[in-house]
C-alpha cells in the first residue's frame, strides 16, 4: 500500500489521518514534534479501524525523518489562526516550521508528492516549493477545495438541495481576497444565479471569503479543521488513485492567468503524476482584477517570507 505521512498531529492533522484511513488510500505515519501525541492518536485509530472497517496501518512517530519512504506527505505543522489574527500574522512563525520540514522532505523522501495545508497556505506551498526543489507537479497547496466547498455548503443551505448537486469554483489566494467566480457555479449544470438572487449571492460569497475566520471566531481557542482535512484528502486520493479530478488548488504559475513564479489558486486535473494539467477558465474584466488583486496579497506575503531571516 501507498505510505502516507502527515506532518502535525492535530485536529486537522488527525482528521486527515482519519479520513485517509476510511478510504483505505494507503497505510498513514502520523509525525509530531510531541512524539507521545502522535503515538497516541496513531493508535487510537488503529484501534478504531475494526469497529470502521479499516485496515490501514497507523503509526505515530516525533522524528520527522519518518517521512522516509512516503509516497505523499500532506503538512498541516503549524500554529492555528486565533481570534483577531489575519493569515499574514502566521507567516513568520510558521514559515521556520515549514522551512525544517522541507529539508526533510526534500532529504528523505525525495520522490514523494507534498500537499500543504499550513497557512498562509499559497505563501507556505511556495516555501516548500523552492526548498524541496521538486518539479512544481509534486507540490500543491490545499485552498481551492476547502474555499469551494465552503461556497457549495452555503449555496445548497440556501436553495434547499442536496450539496452533491452544487458544483463551484474559487480561484486566487486562500484568504480575504479569494476570488469566487458565480459564474461558474452551478446546480446539476443550472447556473446558481437562476436560483437566488444577485445580491444574496454577492452575501453568500462574502462568507465564503470569510468561512475560516467566521469558524475562528466561534471556536476562540484554533480554527477550522474538519472540512481542511477532508479537502486535503481529496486531493490526495486524486494523486494515489489517478482519478483524473478537475480541483481548484495553490499551483506554482508559469504563465498561466497572466502569472509567475507565484502560488496560486487555480483549476487543475489530478492523477498520477499530481498536477497534471492547469485549465485556464474565460475571465472577465472583473474578474481578472480580482484574481490581480488576490495574486498581488500572495506576492507580499513572498516579499515578508523572503525578508523574514530564518531562524536557526
Amino acid at each position: 500500500m501507498p505510505k502516507i505521512t502527515i506532518v502535525g498531529a492535530g485536529n486537522v492533522g488527525a482528521s486527515a489521518a482519519l479520513y485517509a484511513a476510511e478510504a483505505e488510500l494507503g497505510d498513514v505515519t502520523l509525525v509530531d514534534i510531541v512524539e507521545g501525541v502522535a503515538k497516541g492518536k496513531a493508535l487510537d485509530l488503529l484501534e478504531a479501524g475494526p469497529v470502521r472497517g479499516y485496515d490501514s496501518q497507523i503509526e505515530g512517530s516525533g522524528d520527522i525523518r519518518a517521512v522516509k519512504g512516503s509516497d505523499l506527505i500532506i503538512v498541516t505543522a503549524g500554529l492555528p489562526r486565533k481570534p483577531g489574527m489575519s493569515r499574514t500574522d502566521l507567516l513568520k512563525a510558521n514559515a521556520d516550521i515549514v522551512r525544517g520540514v522541507a529539508e526533510a522532505i526534500r532529504d528523505h523522501a525525495p520522490n514523494a508528492f507534498v500537499i500543504t495545508v499550513t497557512n498562509p497556505l499559497d505563501v507556505m506551498t511556495y516555501l516548500t516549493f523552492r526548498i524541496t526543489g521538486f518539479p512544481r507537479q509534486r507540490v500543491i497547496g490545499m485552498a481551492g477545495v476547502l474555499d469551494s466547498t465552503r461556497f457549495r455548503t452555503f449555496i445548497a443551505q440556501e436553495i434547499g438541495v442536496s450539496v452533491e448537486e452544487v458544483h463551484a469554483m474559487v480561484l486566487g489566494g486562500h484568504g480575504d481576497t479569494m476570488v469566487p467566480l458565480v459564474r461558474y457555479s452551478t446546480v446539476s449544470g443550472i447556473p446558481v444565479e437562476n436560483f437566488i438572487p444577485k445580491a444574496r449571492l454577492a452575501e453568500i460569497v462574502q462568507r465564503t471569503r470569510d468561512g475560516g475566520a467566521e469558524i475562528v471566531k466561534l471556536l476562540q481557542t484554533g480554527s477550522a479543521f474538519y472540512a481542511p482535512a477532508a479537502s486535503a484528502v481529496q486531493m490526495a486520493e486524486a494523486i494515489l488513485r489517478d482519478k483524473k479530478r478537475l480541483l481548484p488548488v495553490a499551483a506554482y504559475l508559469e504563465g498561466e492567468y497572466g502569472f509567475r513564479n507565484i502560488y496560486l489558486g487555480v483549476p487543475a486535473i489530478l492523477g498520477s503524476r499530481g498536477l497534471e494539467k492547469i485549465l485556464e477558465l474565460e475571465l472577465t474584466a472583473e474578474e481578472k482584477a480580482a484574481l490581480s488583486n488576490s495574486a498581488e496579497e500572495v506576492r507580499k506575503g513572498i516579499a515578508d517570507l523572503e525578508a523574514a531571516p530564518a531562524a536557526r
